[in-house]
């Protein structure tokens, strides 16, 4: 197996700033899956660094499969499934009784998302071995 942890991860912190820029310009949908996205792929650098390719979109799944010395403690599996809301919803409007993404995502989530990302990123990259990332 290719070891691709610090690409993962690169594409995790990339995604995150990304998530952040969205936010500021006001498009909340998209800072929410962007900061799905960079959980997600933080989690999959970890899984990585233990030699295992992660399968499937599910941060809060993921986190609660690590092995026992490596699994977060419970408020953030609960941010992860915060983040997992918004995998589908943020992007499809045929995910909403009526109207688009962009009529149901407000600031306040895009906040929280991307302060969920955040700590996930930060997690994952205190268990992720230092040499793996560089």
């Amino acid at each position: 197996m290719v070891m691709r942890t610090r690409d993962w991860f690169r594409q995790a912190v990339k995604d995150l700033q990304h998530a952040k820029r969205s936010s500021d310009a006001g498009d909340f949908e998209w800072a929410c899956f962007a900061a799905q996205q960079a959980a997600e792929k933080a989690v999959k650098a970890l899984y990585q660094s233990m030699h295992i390719d992660a399968i499937g979109h599910s941060v809060s799944r993921m986190m609660q499969d690590l092995p026992d010395s490596m699994k977060p403690l419970e408020d953030l599996v609960e941010q992860a499934k915060e983040l997992d809301k918004h995998y589908i919803p943020s992007r499809y409007p045929n995910s909403h009784p009526e109207g688009a993404p962009l009529d149901y995502y407000t600031v306040s989530e895009a906040r929280r998302a991307v302060e969920g990302a955040e700590t996930i990123i930060e997690f994952c990259r205190n268990k992720i071995p230092e040499d793996q990332l560089r």
